[in-house]
C-alpha cells in the first residue's frame, strides 16, 4: 500500500491521504474546490468549483502515472442538487466516449462550505 501525495493538488485538510494505491487500484479522496497554491476556495460557483475539483483529481492522479481515462467509479456529493445540470455540463467535458460508473447525491454541507466534492476509484498500469 502506497500514499498518493502531489503538491500539484489541495493538501489534505485533515488526518487523510490524497489517496492511496494497493497494486494497481487507486483510491482517491474527495476533492472539493481548494486551489493548491492558495488552499482556498477561489470559485463561488458551481462550475468554476467543479472545474477545479476536476484539476485537482487529475493531478493526484498523474502523481502516480495515471489519468481520467483510467477511472472506474465517481462519487459525487452536491450540497443542491438543484445544480446537477450545471455540475454534469463541466464534468462532461473531462471525460472521453466511456464515462466511469457514478453516483451523486445531494448532502446537507461539505467542508469549507463547498458546493461539490467528488472522489474516485482508479487503477494505473504496472
Amino acid at each position: 500500500m502506497q500514499s498518493i501525495r502531489t503538491d500539484n493538488a489541495p493538501k489534505a485538510i485533515g488526518p487523510y491521504s490524497q489517496g492511496i494505491a494497493y497494486k494497481d487500484l487507486l483510491f482517491l479522496s474527495g476533492q472539493i474546490g481548494l486551489d493548491p497554491k492558495t488552499g482556498a476556495i477561489e470559485a463561488s460557483e458551481i462550475e468554476g468549483q467543479t472545474r477545479q475539483v476536476m484539476n485537482n483529481i487529475q493531478a493526484v492522479l498523474a502523481a502516480v502515472g495515471s489519468d481520467l481515462s483510467r477511472v472506474l467509479k465517481v462519487t459525487v456529493f452536491l450540497s443542491d442538487i438543484q445544480e446537477f445540470a450545471t455540475f454534469n455540463k463541466v464534468y462532461g467535458e473531462f471525460f472521453g466516449e466511456l464515462p466511469p460508473a457514478r453516483s451523486t447525491v445531494q448532502v446537507s454541507k461539505l467542508p469549507r462550505d463547498a458546493k461539490v466534492e467528488v472522489e474516485v476509484i482508479a487503477y494505473r498500469v504496472g
